[in-house]
């Protein structure tokens, strides 16, 4: 939905720099938001009170900023909205081509905009790329207020953007667009003759569209570009309208990606067969599956989480070193995302289901749960309960408990079930084989 009127505080100045894009751009491109109240998702850093909200704007302080966030989600269109907002000078570079070089002659640029009056925003995009020489050659230029940085990333700034930079900067992150968010961007474009794809007279259905949405995985260039490429495949019919179907939406966003449904029964499907694959001890299968979930834009944490259940309810004590390598991926995964993080899941997979089974572990807590449930009000054992105060001893609290590291047959000759489950065996003692 797009965002509410935020009043005279993103009034928009003359901006003669400024340049519309060409009419051949792509859709992601030409839809961009030109407003505030174009612009879709992020309520968390542009609604009221918000950190932006009070500094956007021609009197406004605006600190730089650490954009982080996954693709798709508007960092890039936030800068320049913030640029305009602000009644200040954009200049963008982006890691992936600038160097030094092109840092010090934006930096130059800035000195001279700010000789005359003027003040200057430093756009980075993907500031992740740059290596600790770039992002030191910046820091001059910001701490003495020649720009205010803007940088963009995909990666977690604390790992990947310099201390000196990032504790001269404010990091906000942004979130993956709800389906919501990407249904009604798609419909903008739909429905706009000058930037979008109204021209062409698409017709899609409402469930093919918010499928699409779904598919995209919150990223609305994804969304945008899978949507022009279907639509321009799209013949038209005599009446010069372009019919959009389910098999050309496949076609345009990849079969993949679209067959997979996070919210959805397949997404389930997926994640049992996996587990199953796994499971049964079949390694080609189960890396299928894994390869079926990630590609389809399955979330990594929940891939991850599944692994660390198996790797204790199907593993377990067979080998201990199951739950060790699924809880490694799950940390590395969490630390660097995807697609690098493809590579710890692949290989807690393959361990994983080259690993022996066994159930013991779940055996055993569900038959002491159901023991626990049918004799809940079975008191604890005197000897097993703190003496905490004299009335408690003088009932016999603590009486006749024996202190194992002193006391070693206590091990053997001191229960600590209660009297009518003495004897009970819910795991079978360390031996060579836990099945």
């Amino acid at each position: 939905m797009a965002r509410e009127s935020m009043g005279s505080l993103f009034d928009e100045p003359d901006q003669p720099e400024d340049i519309e894009p060409a009419a051949d751009a792509p859709l992601a491109e030409r839809m961009r938001p030109r407003t505030f109240e174009e612009y879709v998702g992020q309520s968390n850093l542009i609604g009221e009170g918000t950190l932006l909200t009070r500094a956007v704007g021609r009197g406004g302080k605006l600190p730089s900023l650490i954009l982080w966030g996954p693709p798709g989600t508007g960092k890039t269109t936030l800068g320049r909205l913030i640029a305009r907002a602000s009644g200040v000078k954009f200049i963008a570079l982006s890691a992936v081509f600038a160097g030094v070089r092109e840092v010090r002659a934006a930096i130059d640029e800035a000195v001279k905009i700010r000789r005359r009056g003027g003040r200057v925003i430093l756009f980075i995009d993907e500031i992740h790329r740059f290596n600790k020489a770039q992002q030191d050659a910046l820091l001059p230029a910001v701490e003495d207020g020649t720009v205010t940085l803007i940088g963009a990333t995909t990666e977690n700034p604390s790992f990947e953007v310099n201390a000196a930079l990032l504790s001269r900067a404010r990091v906000l992150t942004l979130n993956p667009l709800t389906e919501n968010d990407v249904a009604a961007i798609l419909r903008r474009a739909l429905a706009d003759a000058d930037r979008g794809l109204a021209s062409l007279r698409p017709h899609l259905a409402d469930e093919d569209l918010e499928h699409l949405a779904r598919s995209a995985g919150g990223d609305a260039r994804v969304a945008l570009t899978a949507l022009e490429s279907a639509v321009q495949g799209a013949e038209p019919g005599p009446d010069g309208a372009r019919r959009v179907d389910r098999e050309i939406l496949i076609e345009a966003l990849g079969r993949a990606r679209f067959a997979y449904d996070k919210g959805g029964e397949e997404h389930y499907n997926l994640a049992s067969a996996l587990i199953k694959s796994l499971r049964n001890s079949d390694a080609n299968a189960a890396l299928y599956w894994l390869a079926r979930l990630i590609e389809g834009g399955a979330d990594p944490i929940f891939i991850a989480r599944r692994l660390c259940i198996l790797a204790s309810e199907d593993v377990g004590l067979a080998d201990p070193q199951a739950i060790v390598q699924a809880a490694a991926a799950a940390q590395i995964v969490q630390l660097i995302g995807l697609p690098e993080g493809l590579y710890p899941l692949t290989q807690a997979t393959i361990y994983l289901a080259r690993a022996p089974k066994s159930a013991a572990v779940k055996n055993a807590y569900f038959a002491a749960a159901a023991d626990a449930a049918a004799t809940a009000r079975e008191p604890v054992p005197l000897h097993l309960r703190n003496a905490v105060t004299r009335l408690m001893k003088s009932v016999g609290y603590g009486e006749g408990y024996r202190y194992v590291h002193n006391d070693p047959k206590a091990k053997d000759e001191m229960t600590c079930l209660p009297d009518g489950l003495v004897g009970k065996v819910y795991v079978e003692p360390e031996g060579p084989s836990y099945d």
